[in-house]
């Protein structure tokens, strides 16, 4: 068998189990997120933090909640970073630097993952597992919790109410994400990955800057990594790391964990909203989008462009030789598709075009199917601009799901569009502004493709790196970090400002000029403008970086 053919097969097994768990799986969190009764463990909770799960929150109250939890669990992790050397398990390393507890604590608590430093020399035990370990799960919960408020707003009418943020952390972290996380758990101990204290990668892949991270079991917390979409793992070499990711099977496993979540949360949306199709037609964006990039990547990377992967026969260069090229560039793929940043292969030894994929496919936003809940979320203000571009070609108000697109829901949708490009050019830009792209490794485009990938990754939340570039610095660290916090909060404020403006509205009744949104037309509409958006923002700095270096 080719390698081209494994990698086909590979693909497919991979879509056919996706499309298998669509529906079961997509009922299940519907059932989660929708329903009304406690656990006692819930109830618990709640007693314990003086919430009281049947009174529901506006817009306003909800972003509050979210922005409080979020400020406690940042200032929480940096305090635990810097007085670590005190604590138990911290196995006599020193307290983290300021900045580079700065950007850690922002790298998790944003749902980012990105390192600046090598976990197995920097980080104890307690602050991996009570710290960044937590924040693997409730970073993720978060942004599932954002997109259910948002879809909220286009099922509910005259009302303020988008659900209660703390019953939907709670739910989604104990329903959702941990009981996925030990089933998979299982699944990887049975491929191979070692379950052990004292080595292994934390419970989400955490890849990032020039090293990676964490600690505790090996099985459990991988699964993490590809559930919360995060990246990284204890081993620099992260899910290349025999521990980590022994064989192809794994690897598939792995992949499989990272897009199982975004893939079937249009199944919620379809529900929520009472009807399925519209569920079916956001999911078809995200898969052609999707298998566009695995195929583009591999295409690139099989073909072996540039003098001496041609001279060999093949791009081998910062691959595993357990899983090959194809596997290989399909995995960078499904991990910049979302906002995992888990790696098998070095991003920075990729071919030049090979190399932009991942680039692309975090400047898209991370859409296909994207980070959990933060890909849905990304993908309906797409779809909101969308049809606000049809509405604009027939000269008629713009209408989904019943609710009017005026001027107040489309300066949301394109507040939410533009903070992420603004964020990566202004910091690509300030970084040679400044001198600071010599940490690079690399000059020319390639140089200029590490420093642009670096903002990319950090403003969309992805937590990846061409790892060309050393970035544990005071600058980096500094410059990454306000990117990571403004990259993930604005959007998040913005969302939930539209969540709370559409659920005022009454429901439009369609008519005859109203744009059907669950058809073929309009999810090539909506592909069509994500590919153009992107390509107007973002194609001059390509041009400079990748593409340069691959013609």
């Amino acid at each position: 068998m080719t390698t081209t053919t494994a990698g086909v097969i590979f693909v497919l097994s991979l879509v056919v189990a996706l499309v298998a768990i669509y529906k079961p799986f997509g009922d299940y969190m519907y059932r989660v997120v929708s329903g009304t009764r406690q656990s006692r463990v819930e109830r618990g909770i709640y007693r314990l933090v003086g919430v009281n799960p049947a009174a529901e929150q506006s817009w306003g109250v909800y972003a509050r909640s979210v922005l409080a939890f979020s400020v406690a669990s940042l200032l929480f992790l940096y305090l635990l970073q810097r007085v670590q050397d005190k604590l138990w398990l911290s196995l006599g390393f020193d307290p983290v630097v300021p900045h580079g507890a700065w950007n850690t604590a922002v790298s998790f608590v944003t749902n980012t993952n990105w390192q600046s430093y090598s976990g197995e020399s920097t980080m104890g035990h307690l602050v991996q597992m009570a710290g960044l370990a937590v924040q693997n799960f409730v970073s993720a919960a978060v942004g599932i919790a954002v997109a259910i408020a948002l879809v909220r707003g286009f099922a509910r009418h005259r009302t303020e109410q988008l659900g209660n943020f703390w019953v939907d952390l709670t739910r989604i972290t104990l329903r959702i994400l941990l009981p996925v996380a030990v089933l998979g758990a299982f699944a990887l101990m049975l491929g191979g990955v070692v379950q052990n204290l004292s080595g292994g990668t934390d419970v989400t892949t955490l890849t990032g800057g020039t090293q990676t991270i964490t600690g505790g079991p090996v099985a459990s917390q991988e699964v993490i990594k590809e559930l919360g979409t995060n990246g990284g793992g204890f081993y620099n070499v992260n899910s290349a790391h025999p521990f980590e990711n022994p064989t192809s099977w794994t690897n598939w496993i792995e992949i499989f964990l990272i897009l199982m979540i975004p893939f079937s949360l249009p199944r919620v949306f379809g529900r929520m909203v009472g009807q399925n199709r519209q569920g079916y037609a956001i999911a078809a964006v995200m898969a052609i989008l999707a298998l566009a990039s695995v195929t583009l990547t591999n295409v690139f990377e099989l073909s072996g462009h540039g003098t001496v992967p041609q001279a060999v026969g093949a791009a081998l260069e910062g691959k595993e030789v357990r899983f090959d090229v194809s596997n290989s560039a399909t995995f960078a793929a499904a991990t910049t598709l979302t906002s995992t940043g888990a790696v098998d292969s070095f991003h920075d030894s990729f071919t030049a075009l090979g190399g932009m994929m991942p680039l692309v496919n975090m400047m898209l936003g991370e859409v296909a199917p994207g980070g959990v809940g933060a890909g849905l979320y990304g993908l309906l203000i797409l779809a909101v601009i969308t049809v606000f571009v049809a509405g604009l070609m027939v000269g008629r108000t713009p209408e989904y799901l019943g609710k009017k697109i005026s001027a107040r829901e489309i300066k949301f949708a394109s507040m939410y569009f533009l903070i992420t490009p603004a964020l990566v050019l202004i910091g690509t830009a300030a970084a040679f502004a400044t001198g600071n792209n010599a940490t690079a490794l690399n000059v020319g485009p390639h140089g200029l493709s590490e420093v642009l990938y670096a903002f990319t990754s950090a403003s969309n939340n992805n937590g990846s790196a061409f790892a060309g570039i050393t970035v544990n610095t005071t600058w980096w660290d500094t410059a990454l970090g306000l990117c990571m916090l403004l990259g993930r909060f604005l959007p998040i404020i913005f969302v939930l400002a539209l969540a709370g403006s559409l659920a005022r509205q009454q429901p439009t009744p369609a008519s005859e000029g109203t744009l059907p949104t669950h058809r073929p037309l309009f999810v090539g509409m909506v592909v069509g403008v994500t590919v153009v958006l992107v390509a107007l923002t973002f194609l001059p700095a390509l041009a400079l970086g990748p593409l340069a270096e691959g013609l």
